[in-house]
């Protein structure tokens, strides 16, 4: 895939046929991203998010993996994707796919909902119950509530933009399918992605990681991957990645960023950091907080 070409939001509108792009806002009041996208071929390897994501797919036919499952979105359809659920994406077709997508932090998706529903949000660990979804009315408010930001407006506008967003999204709410995912792995598995999260920034190995979860390594890496759907190795470089992003969204250059989650050097963050989001660390760092890379 070649690299995609960078927008201002102000563009966001007009492309030129044929190119990969991605823009990306954030919303310094809610912290709420806002992704825009264009794909030819190969888009993401497989990666997760600590956020929600709540999109719809513009043009062409987006392919993704997720829930174990191969789910095909096209024109209008609805993406509904919850914090640890591992997914890919790729084109099929010559013309490629175009997306936006609302990247929506848990506290936020919590706060809303529950003032949507009047105070009586049931879910301690929200999800939702189907990754695709073909309400109109659902795709209108992700759509209202993404433009809302993305080229951002008054105050109100958005604020109204994001309750009507909630209060759609609630009746598609349940008990979240990471968490049960996790519920129903062996007390090894549960013991090591706590480990892994907790010693993020440090090299730990296979045996290492086994002896301390009371394991053979063997059945810890099938138990690990039966429950949360990635080998450790590759579920702590997610756990890296998510780390990275929250920093470089803040302002932290790539370098420091690199070394304070776990990755060798700049490079090697550069090179998994596009792999799962599309873009490089310094122009998604640029996007969030438009300061230019210095380095």
């Amino acid at each position: 895939m070649s690299g995609p070409r960078l927008h201002s939001p102000g563009s966001a509108r007009a492309r030129p046929p044929g190119d990969d792009w991605v823009d990306v806002t954030r919303d310094s009041a809610t912290s709420i991203e806002t992704i825009r996208a264009h794909f030819t071929g190969h888009a993401y390897d497989p990666h997760f998010h600590a956020e929600y994501l709540v999109g719809v797919t513009e043009q062409g036919l987006q392919e993704f993996s997720c829930r174990r499952a191969l789910h095909r979105s096209t024109p209008g359809r609805v993406i509904l994707i919850e914090p640890g659920e591992t997914h890919d994406g790729q084109a099929r077709g010559d013309e490629g796919f175009t997306y936006l997508m609302l990247y929506l932090a848990p506290s936020w998706l919590a706060q809303a909902c529950t003032r949507a529903a009047d105070g009586a949000f049931p879910h301690v660990h929200p999800g939702f119950r189907a990754t695709l979804n073909d309400e109109p009315r659902l795709a209108l408010a992700i759509r209202r509530a993404f433009w809302r930001l993305h080229e951002p407006e008054s105050r109100l506008a958005r604020d109204e933009a994001l309750d009507t967003l909630a209060a759609a999204l609630n009746p598609l709410l349940g008990a979240s399918v990471v968490s049960r995912m996790g519920e129903t792995a062996t007390r090894a598995a549960r013991r090591a992605r706590d480990l892994l999260r907790e010693r993020m920034e440090e090299d730990l190995g296979l045996d290492e990681l086994s002896r301390l979860c009371g394991a053979d390594r063997f059945q810890l890496s099938r138990a690990f991957r039966a429950a949360y759907g990635l080998p450790p190795h590759a579920y702590l470089v997610q756990l890296r990645l998510a780390a990275a992003r929250r920093r470089l969204a803040l302002g932290e250059v790539p370098a420091s960023v690199a070394a304070s989650v776990g990755f060798a050097d700049q490079s090697h963050l550069g090179r998994w950091f596009r792999r799962a989001f599309g873009l490089t660390p310094a122009a998604y760092r640029a996007m969030c907080t438009n300061v230019p890379d210095g380095q």
